[in-house]
């Protein structure tokens, strides 16, 4: 019998790997599939075999299930994820299980290995998450190959993944980032149709803008992309872009992936060039300009793109970007230009032709500065006119609408980003969210924790919404009525089971 812990350690990557079995295909050529490896002093025989066994565990699942391909292994130590993103590239993610150590009376070291701590739909997410931002700086697998040789493949996958993986926060991973969904802000239809006339406007007198993206704080208000590219796009925004440009004015919620460092590194490697902060300099030093037709303050200022606007030898970094437009297989290639004003952010997708001169950014810059700065003040006015929405320190929730991957939590706070409420619970979530994605169907689940606490999910038309409840004493009619009324009050009535 243990009788005293010592340490409890947390979820640890024990290798990440990525290979394709086609560039390899003859004995004493295995080597050759390996496309990127972490831990990278790992002896190469061991690289080979890991690799191989990967490729035996493959084909063994597909006799059993020729239409799903095997998507983790279980182990007493550790749990292994496996991922085919295109044909023929594998992505190998395994995961050390939380130990806990104790002593026996007899002074023998024993170790627990936690299988619960790690739940098979958060680290999906976060392998899933991985391939998406890769692309989405240096585009697929195959574009790259079809532009370099293998060699170029590997350089970008090792400039790109040996910045990214040492950045997740392991032990913060959590439901939100199995949902990965986007934050709406409203607006009422006078306000939506100024900013979309300005958008109109915009794309009308900038030929070379492509698609636009316009936020408030970290919400999403208009977006040109397709949703998956917006999900992306809108990930790195939020969780990378905005908390280093803006040092505390927006915090972003912590996250599976919350790299601070992809500011500067995301898109070097094969493709592109590093996106630097920029703040304009007539902006941060209060002196303000005017446009032709207004007389606005301008507060406008570049978050990456010229360091200096005032300087016309200033230098001009901004990341690429690979977005799908068709709907096909074929990405379309893009500059990224943002840019900010009191509150309000515009991402300028730019045509992936050349990368916007100095000209362009200025005049860019003066035209909109002022439309921006005015149009986030009349937007600030709204929601100060906005009756604020009713706050209760008893409940957490969560809501996800997998339709328009519209998200809505009070478990992240900006002012706190830190879990508000305990992993245990997270878990239970997790848990919870996984049941209903096994039988697809509309239902209702409600716990009560040996805490006392008073778990529920539901999940009808595509849509969830999970509360927690702090209300010790009440009874499961109470805890139903609260739930009711916490949806009408948050959500406009606009879910929900009867």
């Amino acid at each position: 019998m243990a009788t005293s812990a010592s340490s409890e350690a947390v979820p640890i990557l024990k290798n990440f790997f990525i290979y394709n079995p086609t560039f390899g295909p003859r004995e004493g050529e295995e080597h050759k599939k390996i496309l990127y490896y972490t831990p990278e002093d790992t002896d190469l025989d061991l690289k080979v075999r890991h690799v191989g066994l990967c490729e035996a565990m493959v084909q063994f699942t597909r006799t059993f299930s020729p239409n799903k391909l095997c998507d983790v292994l279980h182990t007493l130590k550790s749990r292994q994820f496996f991922m085919q993103p295109e044909p023929d590239y594998w992505i190998i993610m395994t995961v050390m299980l939380p130990c806990k150590k104790s002593t026996t009376k007899d002074g023998k070291t024993v170790f627990e290995y936690k299988e619960e701590d790690i739940q098979d739909t958060l680290y999906q997410s976060v392998l899933e998450l991985a391939y998406q931002m890769f692309r989405l700086f240096h585009g697929p697998f195959v574009y790259i190959r079809k532009h370099h040789d293998v060699d170029g493949l590997r350089h970008t996958m090792n400039h790109f993944f040996s910045k990214y993986l040492p950045q997740i926060r392991w032990p913060q991973i959590d439901l939100l980032d199995v949902f990965n969904g986007l934050s709406f802000l409203p607006l009422d239809k006078n306000v939506f149709l100024r900013v979309q006339s300005f958008i109109n406007l915009l794309e009308s007198s900038f030929s070379r803008i492509k698609h636009t993206v316009f936020m408030f704080t970290d919400q999403l208000v208009w977006s040109g992309l397709e949703q998956e590219d917006m999900r992306v796009l809108y990930k790195y925004l939020t969780t990378s872009l905005f908390p280093v440009c803006f040092k505390g004015e927006i915090v972003a919620a912590p996250s599976a992936s919350n790299p601070d460092w992809l500011l500067v590194n995301m898109s070097g490697g094969t493709k592109g060039t590093s996106p630097t902060l920029s703040r304009n300099s007539s902006a941060s030093s209060g002196i303000t300009s005017t446009s032709s037709s207004s007389a606005t303050s301008h507060q406008g200022y570049f978050l990456n793109g010229p360091k200096n606007i005032q300087d016309p030898n200033t230098s001009i970094k901004m990341p690429r970007i690979f977005v799908n437009t068709t709907g096909g297989d074929d990405m379309e290639e893009l500059n990224l230009l943002v840019y900010h004003a009191m509150g309000a952010t515009v991402c300028f997708m730019i045509d992936g032709s050349g990368a916007p001169s100095y000209e362009f950014c200025k005049r860019l810059d003066t035209f909109v500065g002022p439309h921006l700065s005015s149009l986030a003040k009349m937007i600030t006015d709204y929601l100060q006119s906005r009756r604020p929405a009713s706050t209760d320190s008893q409940h957490r929730f969560i809501y996800f609408n997998h339709m328009n991957l519209a998200q809505k939590s009070s478990v992240h706070s900006r002012k706190s980003p830190f879990v508000t409420i305990s992993q245990d619970l997270m878990r239970l979530l997790a848990d919870i969210n996984s049941d209903f994605q096994k039988s697809k169907e509309d239902g209702e689940t409600v716990i009560k924790t040996m805490t006392d606490c008073w778990v529920v999910g539901r999940r009808s038309d595509q849509r969830e919404f999970f509360v927690v409840l702090n209300q010790k004493n009440a009874n499961l009619i109470e805890i139903s009525e609260e739930v009711k009324r916490l949806s009408a009050t948050n959500f406009n009535n606009i879910f929900f089971l009867d």
